[in-house]
């Protein structure tokens, strides 16, 4: 079993994943400083191969303690999203990149590190050209460039590797209703009705339970995927906003939405993302973008509450 640590393990993908770690037996560190006053790692605190850290991860003292004897080291800490970043830009630097830039220089070489990237990097994409791990990078987001620029560091150091994630849906015990799945299900739950700019705009998704399993599938495999760049995300959900509306308008049939014939949203990514690379590796989602809205509907039965996004 490996000694693991994960920066920012109290997120949204973390307190996904952390517990599901922990189930196969590893040793699981978390530094995270609970920006949001979450308290979704309570029910693994019984666990004696868990540990906590509650400190900064851009704090080199508390972050050099953190990194002995840590085999693997999974860098989640970061400001996510267009919104927050355009909010924070110094905290979304300093977090995103900077961070990155010190734990470089303090790992051992020996310690593998495995980093949540971002398809956002592609921008605007290529018009109907599928963007691959060598498309052109060109973020258009504080986002987009801090995560981009963090993995070209990580992957010239070495002993990494980087997952180019799609937009993350699905729940977790650190809930996001601000994500764009879980946004729209969250409306067509309450409102039952949206209007949408720029409705034709395309994303890639993937289901936060998948995105999970992507790092304990590159831990297993790690050796033969080291030094590489890989996009991650469901093949079968290349969807246009619009797109997104009619599938979860087959499981709300009362929701309606229009588009708007004015207007524009600030977040301009469009972009169709090829994940044959990881496909090809080994590794394949085992959730469907209608599991996550049959689950979405589910959640929001629980909750109807602002706290649970990340602004």
């Amino acid at each position: 079993m490996s000694e693991i640590l994960i920066t920012g393990g109290a997120g949204y993908l973390g307190s996904v994943l952390v517990p599901m770690l922990l189930e196969l037996g590893h040793n699981v560190t978390v530094l995270d400083n609970f920006l949001y006053k979450q308290s979704s790692l309570l029910d693994v605190c019984n666990r004696k191969n868990f540990n906590i850290i509650n400190g900064d991860c851009r704090d080199e003292e508390t972050l050099k303690n953190a990194l002995i004897d840590k085999e693997f080291i999974f860098p989640l800490a970061a400001l996510v999203g267009f919104p927050l970043c355009e909010k924070d830009k110094i905290a979304a630097k300093t977090t995103n990149f900077e961070a990155v830039e010190t734990l470089l220089r303090l790992r051992a070489d020996e310690q593998k590190i495995i980093f949540p990237c971002t398809n956002s990097g592609y921008g605007i994409g290529q018009g109907d050209k599928l963007c691959t791990e060598e498309s052109p990078i060109e973020p258009i987001s504080l986002y987009g460039r801090t995560k981009m620029a963090a993995e070209k560091l990580i992957l010239e150091e070495g002993n990494s590797l980087t997952f180019r994630f799609a937009t993350l849906f699905g729940a977790s015990p650190r809930m996001r209703t601000d994500l764009l799945v879980n946004d729209f299900v969250y409306r067509a739950v309450f409102d039952r009705s949206m209007i949408i700019f720029e409705g034709n705009f395309i994303r890639n998704f993937l289901h936060v339970r998948d995105a999970a399993r992507a790092f304990i599938f590159a831990m297993d495999h790690f050796e033969s995927m080291k030094g590489d760049k890989y996009n991650c995300g469901l093949s079968t959900a290349n969807l246009s906003k619009l797109d997104l509306c009619r599938v979860i308008k087959n499981h709300i049939p009362d929701f309606s939405f229009t588009q708007a014939p004015v207007g524009t949203d600030p977040d301009k990514r469009n972009y169709i993302v090829s994940n044959e690379k990881i496909e090809a590796v080994g590794f394949s989602p085992l959730y469907t973008l209608d599991d996550g809205i049959e689950e979405l509907i589910k959640v929001y039965s629980i909750i109807k509450n602002t706290v649970y996004g990340n602004m």
